[in-house]
């Protein structure tokens, strides 16, 4: 059965690799179109030069960034105001752009906690997400945007309570809050483990955050049988989308919700 296309939302560069990176190769290896939109740094910033390394690893295309500053960092998109604090409306109609020009069957992102670490930009993405998917599909929204278009289904990249558990505690620094949800949450649970390595690849192509010892830096560090206990699964929320307004498959409507697995 052909692999349903894919657009991710991620909040960082990295943040696509770490989070999604084994389904986003699966996808691309089973032929279906993947693209990934970043809502932070700016394109001419090295993070955006690894950020396009990391994408040809995974197979995704170019890079689609939104060009907001990352929360902590304010020169990763030099003039531009931080994700957060930018205008709700301007953020969703920018990612509603991007969604009604790729017309993906579903769409990738942080779950409502941000992930393990509840980075603010991380929980921001999610939120704006959530809102453009909706809205993607509403032609008297953001009718300059493009098109209308709405993908099947939303799947949040989460961690279930058992695997924070047991991985947490290296994928957190110590100290440092840990956010995950209940076991029964989780409907997608994805055995990466065949595109372990580019998962690994693209994650490493992230050389200013290995450097600086990030999550990428302690990953490369590891012993492979360490690497692959962290990165061969895959966790997933998955949420439809369909509107009972839609006109069709013609229309409004993109094909039907399809799964991961």
């Amino acid at each position: 059965m052909r692999l349903p296309s894919l657009l991710a939302v991620f909040a960082h560069p990295d943040d696509e690799s770490l989070s999604a990176g084994g389904v986003i190769a699966r996808h691309s290896a089973g032929g279906a179109r993947t693209a990934i939109v970043t809502a932070t740094w700016a394109e001419a910033t090295p993070r955006a030069a690894e950020l396009a390394d990391a994408l040809r690893v995974l197979g995704a295309g170019r890079p689609r960034l939104l060009g907001y500053a990352d929360a902590r960092f304010p020169p990763s998109a030099p003039g531009s105001v931080r994700f957060c604090d930018a205008p709700l409306d301007e953020s969703v109609r920018r990612l509603v752009a991007h969604i009604r020009e790729f017309r993906p069957d579903i769409v990738v992102t942080h779950d409502a906690y941000g992930g393990l670490t509840g980075h603010p930009d991380h929980v921001h993405t999610h939120r704006v997400t959530v809102l453009a998917v909706q809205a993607a599909g509403l032609d008297r929204l953001y009718p300059e945007a493009g098109a209308p278009w709405q993908p099947g289904s939303l799947y949040l990249a989460t961690h279930p309570d058992s695997a924070a558990r047991e991985l947490g505690g290296v994928l957190v620094r110590n100290g440092r809050a840990m956010y995950s949800v209940p076991d029964q949450w989780v409907t997608t649970t994805v055995d990466v483990g065949p595109w372990l390595q580019q998962k690994l690849g693209a994650v490493l192509a992230h050389r200013s955050e290995v450097e600086r010892g990030a999550l990428p830096g302690r990953l490369v560090g590891l012993p492979p049988a360490d690497q692959a206990r962290l990165l061969s699964t895959e966790w997933y929320i998955r949420q439809d989308c369909s509107h009972s307004s839609a006109k069709g498959p013609g229309d409004l409507q993109g094909p039907p919700a399809l799964l991961l697995q």
